[in-house]
């Protein structure tokens, strides 16, 4: 046996405890050194255990708020391929109002000995929750990564798009057609992601809009529950306020807009321009198809198995957050601002 080692070894280019930990199916061995050291077996002549046949590398549990949006599906599917073509088995948690919570989803994960754990928006996401239970799985050790919405103290890789580059793109777009009067729909503030794209809200209403206040009160921006619903009711109050355009938190809050507008007899884009934000799937098909800030969920999910994999391996990915530009889509759901309603608010006074 020992010759036997050493032989695959030599051919791998790897020691010998680490086709030992191989060949009895140990972890901490990377996916590439353990495929290194199966195919010395292959080269050599030698069968394989029977363990390595059909091999799974472990359970990874993937949390998601919900699925009502199509945006969190997307990051699911590119997630789970992305694990299983490491050898990795996803177990997919999904939040209902109401229904299992992410603590009583973290507890079944680890009851079940999973390798590792993402998260998709979580409660990492929200800077009012208590962030205590993520130092508790770092402190395990668990690998954890998260995906949208970074939070200070936490040692964990983050993956994120630029939320704030997103608002300050939709801004530009609606300036450069002539809108003045562009009003701001989002959900809560106490997220991350609607801080960041609040803030570049307002930096590119400040750049671009004549007489625009950082300071001013927010008559153009609502803030309200996430979804169809919640995008409805802020865009009739900001519609009651004159606005000529909308930028929204998501592509689901631009749905509710566009229905606002509709039930007042308004034409988007022809009366009122609306930009979304994540392109999920389908959404080019809306009518009007939907302008909106594409999330880079392909690049942004394997970026977040890769880091995963590296933590479970035992290669510590940087602690840091990793931010991915949006990409604005231009489509059919805004237009030059309506000159009939800009005569009435041309300017935007100062406080």
């Amino acid at each position: 046996m020992r010759a036997r080692l050493s032989d695959i070894a030599r051919q791998a280019g790897v020691s010998e405890a680490t086709v030992s930990r191989v060949l009895n199916d140990r972890p901490g061995v990377s996916a590439d050194t353990r495929q290194a050291v199966v195919t010395a077996l292959d080269v050599l002549g030698y069968e394989r255990p029977e363990r390595l046949h059909k091999r799974s590398a472990g359970l990874v549990g993937l949390i998601v708020p919900e699925l009502e949006n199509p945006i969190f599906p997307a990051f699911a599917q590119i997630i789970e391929s992305a694990l299983a073509q490491t050898g990795y088995t996803p177990v997919l948690c999904t939040q209902t109002p109401g229904g299992v919570t992410e603590d009583e989803y973290l507890e079944m994960l680890l009851d079940r000995q999973v390798s590792g754990i993402v998260f998709v928006a979580g409660l990492h996401a929200d800077t009012t929750a208590d962030h205590e239970r993520y130092q508790r799985l770092i402190d395990r050790p668990m690998p954890i990564v998260f995906v949208n919405g970074f939070a200070e103290g936490i040692a964990a890789p983050f993956i994120s798009c630029d939320d704030k580059q997103a608002a300050e793109s939709a801004v530009a777009h609606l300036a450069a057609l002539g809108h003045e009067r562009i009003g701001f729909v989002s959900g809560p503030e106490r997220f991350r992601a609607v801080q960041r794209k609040l803030e570049g809200y307002h930096n590119a209403m400040r750049r671009h809009v004549p007489g625009y206040d950082r300071h001013a009160p927010d008559e153009l921006v609502v803030l309200t529950l996430f979804g169809v619903e919640g995008g409805e009711v802020a865009a009739g109050q900001l519609l009651d306020r004159e606005v000529t355009a909308l930028v929204c938190g998501s592509d689901l809050m631009a749905l509710g807009a566009i229905r606002a507008a509709h039930r007042r007899g308004l034409a988007v884009p022809r009366d009122m321009s609306v930009v979304g934000f994540d392109d999920s799937p389908l959404i080019a098909f809306t009518d009007p198809p939907l302008t909106t800030l594409r999330q880079p969920v392909a690049a942004m999910g394997n970026a977040a198995v890769r880091a995963l994999v590296d933590e479970i391996n035992g290669h510590a990915a940087p602690r840091s957050e990793y931010i991915f530009p949006a990409e604005l889509v231009v489509r059919g759901s805004t237009a030059a601002a309506p000159t009939r309603r800009l005569a009435k608010t041309s300017h935007i006074p100062a406080a």
